[in-house]
């Protein structure tokens, strides 16, 4: 009845989903309403980089529950979650980026990071990359690159101009007309793709020289993914603006938009309230976010992220069936020969009790992105299903 109320009066995504009941969830594990267990080697997509249901947030948002939820829309009243979500946040990101608006969403935050590099700089120019997933509303979907998710929607932002991926040839298209050029640090529906450290390093030149705000969208590879807290801590650059979300909230709903507090003033005039949100640093989900953050930085050895990460890479990369494998931290994405046989692995690792997922825009690869605090026994558990599925779809 559960599926049957699901699949006719909540709205789909997608004619075929997993369908999996779920009754509970901790650390790595989905529990099911038959009592089988999975375990969650993608984290809700980059969401659950510390866990399913970590103590240590499930207690912060009962105390703020408490205290109060909704009082006033965004930027009115003085709050102590916001206020300790902004501290502990700014706390980990360069002295440049001082300036913390609180959104719902990923998406949100790409979304007021378009408007804020529009109303910082008056120029109307986006540029965006080859491979780029930004979400999918209006603004974010106009500098997203997957024709085949966007056609059917158009049009689009105009002035909105794609360059290629890693190629640093053409960032003289980067001009004096540009407002903001916004980049994944790390790409992730594009099968996670590592741009060179040259090529950020010029980029971040190139918007110098001609006044453009650079952009970081870390909604994905943020929060300890790749094995730095943030991944441009990897090229040694800052971007003008950063976009947050997935893994910030711990399993609640937000984005984050971090600038300087220079650039951010231009949301207060001409016109005020340059980017208004109703639910955006909600104290829950901010109390929730700080207590993430807090576990990110006391609990979450980043070394090993990359040690475990390694070992995943190693064992799965020698099966037959992986024709490349793309990894930075926990972030994976392992090449097959089609989208088909892609489908049999996720459906057959599912079978076995194990969560894996594909790439909207990369469909001959699946993915893995597991909780950050994933053990070593749990690794070598998940690994040994992943490769049984492996060999029982190539035979």
């Amino acid at each position: 009845m559960e599926k049957d109320f699901f699949i006719n009066h909540l709205a789909q995504t997608n004619e075929h989903p997993f369908l999996l009941q779920v009754e509970r969830a901790e650390g790595l594990y989905i529990y099911d309403k038959s009592g089988a267990v999975f375990m969650d080697m993608i984290a809700g997509v980059a969401v659950n980089n510390i866990g399913h249901c970590h103590p240590k947030v499930i207690s912060a948002i009962k105390k703020q529950v408490d205290k109060h939820m909704h009082v006033m829309v965004y930027g009115e009243f003085v709050q102590e979650a916001q206020n300790e979500f902004g501290k502990t946040l700014l706390e980990l990101l360069p002295e440049k980026l001082n300036c913390v608006y609180s959104v719902n969403s990923g998406t949100e935050a790409n979304e007021a990071a378009i408007k804020l590099a529009k109303r910082k700089t008056g120029r109307m120019e986006l540029i965006a990359f080859t491979g780029a997933y930004h979400g999918s509303t209006n603004g974010s979907l106009s500098i997203s690159s997957n024709e085949t998710k966007k056609q059917a929607y158009r049009p689009l932002l105009p002035e909105v101009r794609f360059l290629e991926w890693n190629n640093a040839t053409q960032l003289v298209n980067i001009t004096n007309k540009t407002a903001g050029v916004i980049i994944e640090t790390i790409q992730g529906d594009a099968g996670v793709r590592i741009p060179s450290k040259e090529f950020m390093s010029l980029l971040r030149k190139r918007c110098d020289e001609v006044g453009a705000l650079l952009i970081f969208d870390e909604i994905q590879c943020g929060i300890g993914r790749t094995g730095k807290i943030f991944a441009f801590e990897h090229f040694g650059i800052t971007p003008d603006i950063l976009t947050l979300g997935k893994a910030l909230g711990g399993g609640m709903p937000v984005g984050a938009l971090v600038s300087s507090k220079e650039v951010m003033h231009v949301f207060t005039n001409n016109p005020m309230l340059g980017h208004i949100t109703t639910f955006g640093g909600h104290p829950v989900i901010c109390a929730a976010a700080s207590a993430s953050l807090e576990v990110l930085k006391t609990e979450i050895d980043l070394a090993e992220v990359e040690l475990l990460g390694k070992i995943i890479e190693t064992r799965l990369g020698s099966h037959n069936a992986i024709k490349a494998v793309r990894r930075i931290g926990l972030m994976f994405a392992f090449d097959m020969e089609s989208g088909e046989i892609v489908t049999k692995l996720v459906e057959k690792c599912m079978e076995k009790g194990l969560i894996t997922f594909w790439f909207l825009s990369n469909p001959h690869s699946f993915r893995l992105s597991p909780p950050l605090n994933i053990t070593e026994d749990q690794v070598n558990e998940a690994t040994k299903l992943i490769l049984e599925a492996l060999d029982e779809i190539s035979n």
